[in-house]
């Protein structure tokens, strides 16, 4: 008939089978092409990737796809002098594919070549583990959708001031401004929606709330208007509320943790329109600490754009007139403080910042990691993984640090190292340090090398990324301290710790973990140090001390040993430091970073700077070394020094409870829990419990696991089996009993001196493996307990009572040799057991 128009049909509309293919692949998102964009299709010959009629198509970050304007392109390359029967399939076709097209339908498993012709290609399945494509940009924070962000990017430099920061020395006549508020004020900056306790996290987007960014700061009059413009829409800010109360003095409200009405300590905001010469005043207040450094002399931090920009000057501590104290507005439910310093700005018509230590955010972190992806060397012994993803949807990064082993033995015999970072978001100094020991580790140094040679690290950079981007203090979006958690069973609303804690247990099933430390800051004690958990096996009495006493003598002028603390309290069950140590890990820490600075040494009464954070990073690797020496000389001595302090430390105490102790013997016996005082970390509150919408889950899930533990017992259906069972249970009792009495016999016949001088035998060898069992508490067994003359029995006490029944009612039923030495152990029946007791008998 038209061979031409025949051979032009099979091209173009698919056989049965095809089609059902194509719809089922389709249907369920595994292919979005369509009919005409099958390889060897006509229907795309001509058709160019640079064709206005295809529209740009994707998300954020990543390659954008091509998307057809299926109608037109049809309309282009179909011949109009088909049959009515050909132009209504193609309608159909162009029908399907349009509904195809639409958003809600259109799946992107399918990439397009950057070629002439549009070759389709499945899109490869995403690693396991696989993260920071070096082809792809970085990902985006991803924002709780009630947060407002604005589009400017946010970016400081690295800069060591030349000379030391000193700690602001208190002149006693620091003003104490009276806190006036919106009443006799003006509000120049607020926050319209900011979530607050009672309601909870639903979802998140790139960029936050949808719509038009809202211009929050006043508008400015003209050039003669002086008014600061306030903002913190950005990575890490945290500015609630702006007052004007006076022509150079500002009043600052800080926003709570997002979903609580609590934890106000971080701040970060940046201010506009600056003037050079005159003295203005902040005041932030609504602070909950009743103690803080700034009473120590700590200084707030200053940056300047411009300084940055012309002098390559980052941030600085600056302030005068600071002074710390209780707020006079108290709302009767909780009372705040206050925080007053003066400030003159640098520059005339500036953009500065302030903030309460220096700021790292999520974007710095992936910043970071994308350079050490990009870098040959290091990427081929530091692997970058994806953890898991946070309640928001951002990535918590994993990095696997090692070289490549020989073999699989040298493989398995290394043992691991985990560290970890930011799970309460405003102590950025845990990230400083993390960076310098990144910094080091990553490093060509012999020393980094040799460490890579025998440990495998594995390290959490930023625990809490969710809190780092919207400025928390210490919560994640669930409202709640992550640190206090550990221990949950709610992967879904705590995934980042919940993964983070199994992660570890896989660990733990591999190799040995020699060290677990969480890096953090504190925001009432200077310098660094660390707390840790009192180990009971008196095997390893002491050794956890050893590693933070090493630590304080390679760094002597930022670390301190006598602010370091061991004492397991049970608000601090749920840290990580504790979780970990029952776990199994013998050293697990919480390393603290003071915000303010030092008080020993060559740097006493000085601020921290980045590079002394960055340097206490290298600092954890050089003692890492000098801990696993196979030279244990230093290890032998600091041991030797740990019970000295310790002895000192235990007459301390006794004199001050105006008591003398012995201590040449029985000094080690004496908990050391009961010596040391309280750990005060940066918040020793107690864990506020779960959210309302959580607790209802938490409690179904913990039921579902009591019913998974427990042991469904069969129950006997009729007497008989009721009575064979107990028949059966009685024979083998009997058995195994004249198995003992043989063995007992044995026994005695071998060791016939045991029964000889008992009356006056001293229990002294046996004081260490029973310290507890001394001749007082024997006789007062031996008054309880009544004995056959004929035999000898001896019946725990802590089953006493059952035991005697249980003898009673298998006298019965047993025949025993009256000379006979009969012992009964309701778990134990071991030789060195046996001989102990019949030898106290």
């Amino acid at each position: 008939m038209f061979p031409a128009l025949e051979t032009h049909l099979k091209q173009t509309i698919p056989d049965p089978y095809e089609d059902f293919m194509y719809r089922h692949l389709q249907y369920y998102g595994y292919f979005k092409a369509q009919r005409g964009s099958l390889p060897n299709s006509a229907t795309h010959q001509h058709v160019r990737k640079n064709n206005p009629q295809y529209l740009l198509h994707g998300s954020l970050g990543g390659k954008d796809d091509l998307i057809p304007d299926t109608l037109q392109k049809e309309k282009l390359l179909w011949p109009t002098s088909l049959s009515s029967a050909v132009h209504r399939q193609i309608e159909a076709i162009n029908r399907d594919s349009h509904m195809l097209s639409l958003p809600h339908l259109r799946s992107r498993q399918l990439l397009y070549d950057e070629l002439d012709e549009v070759n389709p290609r499945l899109r490869e399945p995403q690693e396991l583990f696989s993260i920071l494509s070096t082809k792809r940009p970085l990902l985006a924070p991803r924002w709780p959708i009630e947060c407002e962000v604005i589009k400017e990017s946010i970016h400081h430099i690295e800069w060591a001031p030349p000379q030391p920061e000193y700690f602001y020395q208190p002149k006693g006549n620091e003003k104490v401004p009276e806190i006036v508020g919106e009443k006799k004020g003006t509000v120049v900056y607020q926050l319209d929606s900011v979530p607050t306790e009672g309601s909870y996290f639903t979802s998140s987007r790139v960029g936050g709330k949808q719509g038009i960014i809202k211009e929050l700061a006043v508008t400015l009059q003209g050039p003669e208007d002086n008014t600061l413009l306030f903002e913190s829409r950005f990575e890490s800010g945290n500015l609630q509320k702006a007052v004007r109360v006076d022509t150079y003095e500002y009043e600052l409200t800080l926003r709570t943790d997002l979903y609580t009405n609590r934890h106000t300590q971080w701040f970060y905001f940046r201010v506009q329109n600056t003037r050079k010469d005159a003295t203005y005043r902040f005041t932030i207040v609504n602070l909950l600490k009743p103690k803080s450094l700034y009473t120590v002399g700590m200084k707030p931090l200053l940056y300047s754009q411009m300084d940055a920009n012309t002098r390559n000057i980052g941030w600085r501590r600056e302030g005068n007139e600071i002074k710390y104290y209780k707020n006079n507005m108290d709302d009767g439910q909780q009372p705040f403080y206050c925080l007053t310093w003066t400030i003159q700005f640098p520059y005339d018509q500036d953009t500065c910042f302030f903030a309460h230590f220096y700021p790292y955010t999520y974007t710095d972190l992936q910043c970071y990691l994308l350079s050490v992806a990009n870098n040959p060397i290091q990427s081929q012994f530091c692997k970058l993984q994806t953890l898991c993803r946070s309640l928001a949807g951002n990535t918590v990064y994993l990095l696997t640090i090692t070289n490549p082993s020989q073999t699989p033995q040298e493989a398995a015999a290394k043992k691991a190292v985990v560290l970890s970072a930011r799970v309460h978001p405003g102590e950025s100094n845990g990230s400083w340090v993390m960076k310098g020991f990144l910094d080091f580790i990553l490093s060509n140094s012999p020393d980094a090398q040799l460490l890579r040679d025998i440990f495998v690290f594995k390290v959490l950079p930023m625990l809490n990324p969710d809190g780092v981007i919207v400025g928390n203090y210490r919560c994640s979006l669930a409202g709640r301290d992550l640190n206090r958690h550990y221990k949950t069973i709610l992967k879904e609303s705590f995934p980042c710790i919940w993964y983070t804690r199994n992660m570890i247990k896989r660990l733990l099933e591999e190799r040995e973990v020699l060290l677990y430390c969480d890096f953090h800051g504190h925001s009432r004690k200077n310098n660094t140090f660390l707390y840790g958990c009192n180990n009971n096996n008196r095997k390893y009495w002491l050794h956890e001390r050893v590693f933070p006493l090493m630590l304080s003598k390679n760094a002597p002028d930022k670390f301190s040993f006598h602010s370091c603390n061991f004492k397991v309290q049970k608000c601090k069950e749920g840290t990580g430091r504790v979780v970990m140590w029952r776990m199994g890990i013998l050293n697990s820490y919480t390393m603290e970073s003071t915000f303010g600075g030092s008080t020993l040494g060559s740097k006493r009464d000085t601020h921290f700077t980045i590079e002394d954070l960055k340097s206490l990073g290298y600092h954890v690797c050089d003692t890492l070394l000098d801990f696993c020496d196979p030279d244990q000389t230093k290890f032998t001595q600091c041991l030797a020094e740990l019970k000295e302090l310790l002895r000192q430390e235990i007459h301390k105490k006794f004199h001050e409870l105006g008591q003398d102790v012995d201590l040449e013997e029985s000094w080690s016996d004496i908990s050391l829990s009961d010596i040391e005082s309280s750990t005060s970390g940066s918040d020793s509150s107690l864990s506020d419990g779960l959210p309302v919408h959580l607790a209802n889950i938490a409690d179904e899930l913990t039921q579902k696991k009591k019913m998974f533990k427990k042991k469904k017992k069969k129950s006997l259906q009729t007497r008989k089996q009721r009575n064979e069972q107990y028949q059966k249970k009685n024979l083998m009792w009997k058995l195994k009993l004249t198995e003992d009495t043989s063995e007992f016999a044995s026994t005695l016949q071998k060791h016939p001196a045991f029964f000889k001088n008992s009356e006056s035998s001293s229990f002294l060898p046996m004081r260490n493996e029973n310290p507890r069992l001394n001749e007082t508490n024997l006789n007062r067994r031996d008054k309880d307990t009544s004995l056959d003359p004929s035999m000898a029995t001896l019946i725990l006490p802590k089953n006493k009572g059952r035991m005697q029944t249980n003898l009673n009612r298998r006298d019965k039923d047993t025949s025993l040799d009256p000379s006979m030495a009969t012992l009964i152990l309701p778990k134990n029946k071991g030789r060195m057991q046996v001989l102990h007791l019949i030898y106290c008998i």
